[in-house]
């Protein structure tokens, strides 16, 4: 199975049914996979984000500890953009972040460069958006 099947998979199809743009938008507003996984850190969760980023099984987070590390505030305006409600979002984000990560960071390594813009690009050309 391609990168783009299991990216495609994940997100529920071609459409990625609401969370593609979710996930660029978590992408754009933390500064790219590299910047999601410094605030999933800075927000006591290292061991967690690191198993995502890495090669080995990816350790689950919980929607509580979603909602704690990016804040009601951005929770928010991304479940506004896909009309969900915000513990819809976090239970979601729960399930799929860690895999999702986990596919952007082939071989354990984050992107090097313009964060966002790598992590956007990525996204887009997995689904002919780019």
């Amino acid at each position: 199975m391609s990168l783009f099947d299991q990216v495609t998979g994940l997100l529920g199809g071609e459409s990625g049914g609401g969370l593609l743009g979710v996930a660029q938008g978590l992408l754009e507003q933390n500064g790219g996979v590299a910047g999601l996984v410094e605030k999933f850190q800075q927000g006591g969760l290292g061991d967690v984000v690191s198993s995502w980023v890495g090669t080995g099984a990816n350790l689950a987070v919980s929607p509580e500890q979603i909602q704690a590390v990016l804040g009601n505030e951005q929770l928010a305006g991304l479940a506004q953009s896909v009309g969900i409600d915000t513990a819809q979002l976090s239970q979601q984000l729960a399930e799929q972040l860690p895999q999702l990560v986990d596919k952007l960071t082939p071989g354990g390594e984050l992107p090097s460069g313009d964060l966002a813009e790598q992590g956007l690009k990525a996204l887009s050309g997995l689904f002919g958006r780019g």
